[in-house]
């Protein structure tokens, strides 16, 4: 048996052309949606990130407010950019890229941020309102992972699902989301005893720990929905001294031989995040001009 490979950049694609006639309503009806983007310094793997959230949002028909400020930012400068962008009534969603600076909080300025237009799902408010089932925000990378386990079983209803993982940014979140699908869900990490065993029991096995290919094809239940977040850049001698190549959290090959369906890496869960954060973007408009 090979498991079906989830294509998260289809996928994706799909999700966008969606927004993309969203957009084009709401713009028929008087508000074009806007998301900002606020980038403090200049790491490298941030600026492309940066970039690729500007032309997709473009792609969309939406808004994109870039703001790009030196390293040298100090913590009051960007909360007081925060404040503004909160007021500004072309922006429905505000997104400031992390990691920051060393000198600035992030968790600081992330509650600074209006919970209404928190497209990143960070804000204690939208986790707050995830955990007791309230409609709210929903972090990006979670999201993309439901909807592509949704993907393959429409009806969760039932299924074990264990997350490997217990990060705010991903494994508590996609925990709560597969909850409210029904699932019954366990949090596993790094002190679980007999890791190995309890992700043997798992219909949906969610792996966001990032480290590189822990998870092993003799983990997996044969037939199970294979949820890959980790993205871990390892050497690839094959390619050439000094070369790397990218790998998940799960051990493809081997997984691919057990499972039912598996999200490779790249193209599984990455392409998800952006398409999520502009539907967060639309969704965070439609309840402000509703």
């Amino acid at each position: 048996m090979s498991a079906t490979n989830i294509d998260g950049k289809a996928f994706a694609a799909t999700l966008r052309e969606r927004i993309a006639g969203d957009v084009a309503e709401m713009a028929r009806s008087g508000h074009t949606p806007g998301l900002a983007v606020v980038l403090v310094g200049e790491d490298p793997a941030s600026q492309v990130y940066v970039r690729n959230k500007a032309a997709q949002t473009k792609e969309t028909g939406m808004r994109s407010f870039e703001h790009r400020l030196p390293a040298t930012t100090s913590q009051g400068e960007l909360l007081a950019m925060v404040e503004r962008l909160n007021a500004d009534p072309d922006v429905d969603g505000i997104l400031v890229q992390l990691p920051l600076p060393a000198g600035i909080d992030a968790q600081i300025v992330i509650e600074a941020i209006d919970p209404s237009k928190d497209v990143d799902g960070f804000h204690p408010v939208n986790a707050g309102r995830l955990m007791t089932g309230l409609p709210g925000l929903v972090p990006c990378t979670p999201l993309g992972c439901v909807m592509l386990a949704k993907s393959v079983r429409e009806d969760l209803s039932g299924l074990h699902a264990v997350v490997v993982g217990r990060s705010n940014i991903v494994g508590k979140p996609v925990a709560q989301l597969l909850l409210n699908e029904n699932c019954t869900v366990t949090i596993a990490h790094s002190r679980t005893r007999d890791l190995a065993e309890v992700c043997r029991s798992a219909d949906i096995l969610v792996a966001a720990v990032g480290r590189p290919e822990m998870i092993r094809g003799d983990w997996i239940k044969p037939g199970a929905i294979v949820i890959d977040v980790g993205i871990n850049r390892v050497p690839n001698p094959a390619a050439g001294e000094g070369k790397t190549r990218l790998v998940g959290d799960v051990a493809f090959e081997e997984a691919k031989a057990v499972a039912g369906a598996i999200t490779p890496v790249p193209g599984g869960v990455g392409p998800m995040t952006i398409a999520c954060l502009l539907q967060n973007t639309v969704t965070a408009a439609k309840l402000r001009y509703a």
